[in-house]
């Protein structure tokens, strides 16, 4: 009977040290998506802007169309300055291991990153795009 508590015991100690960090492995996974959409956004508006001189569709909306949900995150696109700027944008979803996560990406490639419900902090909004746990 001793024996089978210890190793109850055991199995309980590597499980309680193995979960947080299966957790942080699956977020660290999730959160890939954004940045690469975002950077793949970036070139077909750049792409469009090479084109037409300008980031605009023609109907005060961004020249190509993100899609506006994917498994992990919800995906926009903003225009300013009449079509000669822009902002992506990636938000994690509700009830995703990222929720809570947003990157953002502009037409100068400023990259930065915002957490509003993450468990670790970082002061200020970084001006790069966090990917795991500072």
């Amino acid at each position: 009977m001793i024996e089978l508590m210890v190793t109850i015991a055991i199995v309980a100690i590597l499980a309680a040290i193995g979960y947080p960090n299966y957790s942080d492995y699956v977020r660290r996974g999730n959160v890939q998506e954004a940045p690469g959409n975002l950077s793949n956004y970036r070139a077909q508006l750049e792409q469009r802007y090479q084109d037409h001189r300008t980031y605009d569709k023609g109907d005060s909306t961004c020249g190509i169309d993100p899609p506006v949900t994917t498994k992990n995150f919800q995906y926009s696109c903003t225009l300013a300055d009449s079509g000669q700027s822009y902002s992506l944008a990636a938000t994690g979803r509700t009830g995703t291991t990222v929720a809570g996560l947003a990157y953002k990406l502009n037409q100068r490639n400023a990259q930065s990153t915002t957490c509003t419900s993450c468990a670790w902090s970082f002061s200020g909004e970084p001006t790069y795009w966090v990917m795991r746990k500072p």
